[in-house]
């Protein structure tokens, strides 16, 4: 078995030929290919969501697949928009709401939204990223976390970013040899445990982002070797299947310091 690090060097190193292996596929490619075909056809948030392949492509491509059911929220989001800073999608801590809002920006576009780019070949473009994921964690869960990471980390603004989001958290906590019952522990220390080890600006620098990651696959192999059953960790890319906002999330927002 390829351990994990090369396994992430294999799909990284030409990320499009690795993307283009996923598009082939006979599921991504049918759902793809109707996307590409319909999603210009909608008009109004009420259509968007009425034809449920259409809104569970676009809730796949933004890391939202299990929360597809619950279409009364992801409408109430859409409505206000993201233009008002009280606006339902700017008040969740998970920014994956806010992501996608922007991108179907019904409230500030109208019928025009799924004329640009962002509703149309950005969000194949993250269904291709998030099928490739999925792919490379059904053979080693360290690979997907790694690549997740590689792909959120540039972003990241705070620490209780990464806390807010357990996959981040878990691949923090592993390559600095931290226990995972760390995170039971006050999000405040957490956050200056990790302030103290790591500068977020270096998840800019690809070289250091990669180092970093070398570091967790490593230590991610150690402790979960390649030629072992892996033990699945798919929860951590996963909301609770209830409507509405999670308890856990309700929490987080109430602990995150601005």
């Amino acid at each position: 078995m390829i351990n994990t690090y090369t396994s992430y060097q294999l799909i990284t190193r030409d990320m499009a030929q690795s993307i283009s292996r996923i598009e082939a596929q006979p599921i991504v490619s049918r759902e793809t290919e109707y996307y590409r075909a319909n999603i210009e056809n909608v008009k109004s948030i009420e259509e968007f969501v009425a034809d449920d392949r259409l809104f569970r492509y676009a809730m796949k491509a933004h890391g939202l697949d299990d929360m597809a059911y619950a279409k009364a929220l992801m409408v109430k989001a859409m409505e206000e928009g993201v233009d008002d800073k009280d606006s339902f999608a700017n008040k969740l801590t998970d920014k994956r709401y806010k992501d996608f809002v922007e991108t179907f920006n019904f409230a500030r576009y109208g019928e025009e939204t799924t004329t640009f780019y962002s509703p149309t070949t950005g969000t194949v473009d993250k269904y291709l990223r998030q099928s490739l994921e999925e792919d490379a964690g059904a053979r080693n869960e360290g690979v997907r976390l790694a690549l997740y990471f590689e792909r959120k980390a540039g972003s990241l603004k705070s620490f209780y970013e990464v806390l807010a989001d357990p996959a981040m958290s878990q691949v923090v906590r592993t390559a600095l040899g931290f226990p995972d019952e760390l995170a039971q522990a006050d999000i405040d220390k957490q956050a200056e445990m990790f302030k103290a080890r790591i500068d977020l600006e270096d998840f800019k620098d690809p070289e250091k982002l990669n180092e970093f990651l070398k570091r967790f696959t490593a230590l991610w192999e150690v402790e979960n070797p390649s030629n072992n059953a892996q033990s699945s960790i798919a929860a951590l890319f996963t909301q609770p299947a209830e409507f509405g906002i999670s308890t856990d999330v309700l929490l987080t927002i109430a602990q995150m310091r601005k």
